[in-house]
């Protein structure tokens, strides 16, 4: 993989976040991506979310697996923990990675190959696993990096540059993800940054398994007409089920809006997700329903986005596993083994 750097240069009057740090100081290489990749847009988003949160680089750990959107994360927080795992095997390394260090924020970035499926089994157990992280698909309905050949999230009919053909029905990784028990589940497209951002921003802030599903268009080999995952399509088909605003904890709330429903979700941290529903009878607290609306919007064509599906109710990996306070990768010797007769105890207690 090639990685250019960036020039140092830059505006000596450029906006400083609560840490000092401009928008700069949260970039990484220059991208290496087609020009007009819905996939920028994404590391954009992401670049934008954490300087406005004034997240510290360091606390932030980024992991990906293979395929185009997996290069993503060379291009954002470049003074972050990274790890680029294999193919579809990102989801393991996130869950080691917790384990030994719970304090960090956790950005995983996949695409529709690499989740949907080499690595569908992995994306199903860290969802039920509870991972604390933030678990972003660029999900563009294609293989990018071996010329186009159609992803498991392509659409039934849709077709590709080259005139291929989607035969099957597809795997919508929204859908799945809260039927497998995610707490935070999202879609939103990658050039809509008003709904994208602050969407990252609430799933960074959300305690337990945050997804969000993010169409990302292919502009070489799959932006045609015929593609559901092409621009056009995206944006005459895009079926916002809600306005999002994301308020920080140290922020007051001065959002508003014109007639029609609100809603005011708060995070475990004190943040806020302020909520316009364009439907009335649109519940994100619903699992049923939110998987209903996905569905009933796909019969008809169409794309339902924003925030579908959140649960503030249910635990992560460590408080279901009761783990210690303090992270395990600043445990002791002594503490990781306490010797011959507590691990005696331990055994007689399984006989």
């Amino acid at each position: 993989m090639t990685y250019i750097r960036k020039p140092r240069f830059q505006h000596p009057q450029l906006e400083t976040n609560e840490l000092g740090l401009t928008r700069r100081d949260y970039e990484g290489t220059l991208t290496t991506l087609c020009g007009g990749c819905g996939h920028d847009s994404i590391s954009a988003a992401i670049i934008q979310a954490a300087a406005e949160m004034s997240l510290e680089p360091h606390r932030i750990a980024k992991l990906s697996g293979i395929g185009c959107s997996s290069k993503i994360p060379s291009y954002f927080l470049g003074k972050a923990h990274a790890f680029n795992a294999v193919h579809g095997r990102m989801p393991s390394v996130a869950t080691g990675a917790n384990l030994a260090n719970k304090e960090l924020y956790y950005l995983g970035i996949s695409g529709d190959g690499d989740s949907a499926s080499i690595g569908l089994g992995q994306f199903c157990h860290i969802v039920r696993r509870r991972i604390n992280m933030l678990y972003i698909v660029a999900n563009n309905g294609t293989y990018g990096l071996t010329k186009g050949q159609l992803s498991a999230t392509a659409d039934l009919g849709s077709k590709t540059k080259s005139g291929e053909e989607s035969l099957y029905d597809n795997i919508d990784l929204a859908s799945l993800a809260i039927e497998l028990g995610a707490s935070f589940v999202a879609r939103s497209f990658s050039g809509d940054k008003k709904q994208l951002v602050p969407l990252i921003q609430a799933g960074l802030s959300h305690k337990g398994f945050a997804f969000i599903d993010v169409v990302s268009p292919c502009v070489t080999f799959n932006n045609t007409d015929l593609s559901t995952h092409g621009y056009k399509n995206t944006w005459e088909n895009n079926a916002a089920l809600s306005q999002v605003d994301f308020v920080p904890m140290r922020d007051e709330i001065t959002t508003s809006y014109a007639e029609g429903e609100e809603k005011d979700i708060t995070l475990h941290d004190g943040s806020v997700i302020h909520l316009h529903k364009i439907g009335n009878n649109y519940d994100p607290f619903d699992k049923e329903k939110a998987v209903m609306h996905i569905s009933q919007y796909k019969a008809e064509g169409r794309i339902a986005t924003g925030l579908l599906y959140i649960n503030q109710k249910t635990s992560d990996l460590h408080d279901l596993t009761n783990t210690v306070d303090r992270p395990f990768n600043v445990l002791s010797e002594q503490e990781l083994c306490p010797g011959n007769p507590i691990l005696m105890e331990i055994n007689e207690a399984f006989r």
